[in-house]
């Protein structure tokens, strides 16, 4: 009986230990102090002279301690991931215990030999997690009787070393996600600086206009213009060798230069050969910038450029040709004696002859939806296709485009433009699908893509968004009483004037003609399903018409929407 109530105090005293070791391991963000709280712990509790806890590091390769408690100081000591009992209890997944020391090859006597202490016994369990090695928990000599430790006190330590090992793990990987979270609260800290960096988007008539979107939250592309006391613009773009953090800040200490020398040497070549000679400096070796900078004359239409080994501007002229401007110098930081007395060489480019382009390799190297890379005539296909759009929508085509590859950005991709052209207008869009569920996505797809062209604000986008799928749908069941190979067709226009800022949305469908008396929103407390979309579009929109046109076989749904 007094055996059996002795066992069950034993038990009862572990769980109390293992629920204390587990509550500092998750009260503590300390991982240091909490360690060596639990070997105290463990080796107070299995009443032995000393203790040692010893966790694997460099990729598994060595045994670091990083904690003990007991009459030697070997915090920090590292071994061979193998060395000794402690290293074979780690490579063999098992508990040792050497009740004798002097009897086993294993046992290293040089600590003894330095500190003066005696080792007689030996007790040692691995901590692991499933198949993941972690370390081990090493005790010397238990109190009383003869110093030896029994199989008893082994099982005992193996359950503790299993329960530490579990602590360890969770605590690791606590530790983990509050730096993980800390970096990207710093990354992001980063990002908008960066972005405040950029310069902010002008009026639609502005000649020039730029797009950056980063791969990662920061980026290494940049690009920068301004306007010069004599009304000519002063601009850039740029491309950071590498990525990640070093790169950011490259780039946000060659975008700085450029705007504060900028605005004092106002010629291409001379200024990038100043932010060379900065940025030979400081940057860290075998980090470079390559750099396209200008200054734009919007008297003139001329521009003068200067390329520090950037990707080759290109020009569309008004014949629908491509003239590419390729780099005669070195990236910038590569080194202050490559670049000539005179600065880097210029040239002109006459926008007479059509818009220029500068862009970063992120946009060549995007992905389209085929896994292909766009490539050289990939940007002058999308030049040509979408060449009569307004310069800020023209731009946005290269990310539209890319983004409908794989969904990821493999560089960033920036790109700015130069063009002194009028009177241009964004065209009408124009959809025709099938009668079919699938086909919305590209429905909505193209509506988002046609109102970031227009700039309209994306409150306003996605109700235009929700009211044309609605819309579709109800043509889908109601009109063709199911999906179809018939078509749905979907037109949108914007009548801008002076007095006036309104979408124009028209949808048709070749059903036989429709009762229009019968389409009418059901009242909202009306719980049954269906119904709700109708009453949806009348809210949104400013006015809604349904009619029958005789002539094209068709219904029609006019929507107009006024934007403020």
């Amino acid at each position: 009986m007094e055996n059996s109530e002795f066992g069950a105090d034993r038990i009862d005293e572990s769980l109390r230990l293992l629920a204390d070791l587990g509550r500092d391991f998750a009260a503590s963000l300390d991982i240091d102090q909490t360690l060596l709280k639990a070997i105290n712990k463990i080796t107070e509790y299995m009443d032995a002279e000393g203790g040692a806890l010893f966790l694997l590091v460099d990729d598994g390769e060595r045994l670091r301690c990083e904690a003990c408690v007991g009459a030697t100081e070997i915090t920090g000591i590292e071994l061979a991931n193998d060395y000794g009992i402690v290293g074979r209890s780690v490579q063999e997944g098992k508990g040792e215990i050497v009740r004798d020391v002097s009897q086993d090859p294993s046992f290293d006597g040089s600590v003894d030999e330095q500190t003066g202490f005696t080792t007689r016994s030996i007790l040692c369990a691995p901590l692991s997690i499933s198949e993941e090695k972690i370390g081990a928990i090493e005790l010397i000599n238990k109190r009383g009787g003869d110093g030896l430790f029994d199989k008893s006190d082994l099982h005992l330590l193996e359950n503790l070393a299993s329960s530490a090992a579990l602590a360890i793990h969770n605590a690791r990987m606590a530790q983990e996600l509050v730096e993980q979270e800390k970096l990207q609260r710093e990354l992001e800290l980063a990002a908008e600086i960066q972005r405040n960096l950029l310069p902010p988007d002008p009026d639609e008539k502005s000649p020039i206009f730029g797009v950056n979107v980063p791969a990662r939250t920061v980026s290494g592309d940049f690009f920068d213009f301004f306007t010069l006391e004599d009304g000519r613009i002063a601009f850039c773009l740029g491309d950071v060798s590498g990525k990640g953090m070093n790169a950011a800040l490259l780039m946000a200490k060659t975008a700085s230069l450029f705007r504060c020398l900028g605005k004092s040497l106002d010629n291409p070549g001379k200024l990038l050969a100043r932010i060379n000679e900065e940025i030979c400096e400081t940057a860290t070796r075998g980090m470079f910038v390559t750099m396209a900078a200008g200054i734009f004359d919007p008297q003139t239409k001329k521009v003068v450029l200067a390329n520090a080994g950037h990707e080759p501007p290109l020009q569309r002229t008004g014949s629908n040709q491509f003239v590419s401007f390729e780099a005669d110098a070195p990236p910038v930081g590569i080194s202050p004696f490559v670049v000539p007395d005179d600065g880097y060489p210029e040239i002109d480019v006459s926008l007479a002859d059509g818009p220029l382009y500068i862009f970063t390799d992120g946009v060549t190297e995007g992905s389209l939806e085929d896994g292909s890379m766009l490539e050289i005539d990939g940007v002058k296909q999308i030049l040509e296709e979408h060449g009569k759009l307004p310069l800020p929508a023209r731009l946005a085509k290269f990310k539209q485009i890319i983004d409908r590859g794989d969904g990821k950005l493999h560089d960033d991709l920036t790109i700015l433009g130069l063009d002194c052209a009028e009177d241009l207008k964004i065209p009408n869009l124009e959809i025709q699908v099938e009668a079919r569920a699938r086909s919305l996505k590209t429905v909505r797809d193209l509506v988002q893509d046609w109102m970031a062209t227009e700039r309209i604000n994306q409150e306003i986008t996605q109700d235009m968004i929700l009211a044309i799928d609605e819309a579709c749908q109800n043509i889908i069941r109601h009109a063709y009483q199911g999906e179809t190979d018939q078509e749905i067709h979907l037109e949108i226009n914007r009548e801008n004037g002076r007095q006036i800022d309104e979408l124009h949305i028209y949808l048709k469908d070749f059903a036989e003609p429709v009762d229009f008396s019968k389409i009418k929103p059901r009242k909202l407390d009306d719980v049954r399903p269906g119904g709700l979309g109708t009453h949806f579009i009348q809210e949104v929109m400013d006015e809604v018409e349904y009619s029958r046109l005789a002539d094209e076989n068709c219904n029609l749904l006019s929507m107009t929407k006024v934007l403020e």
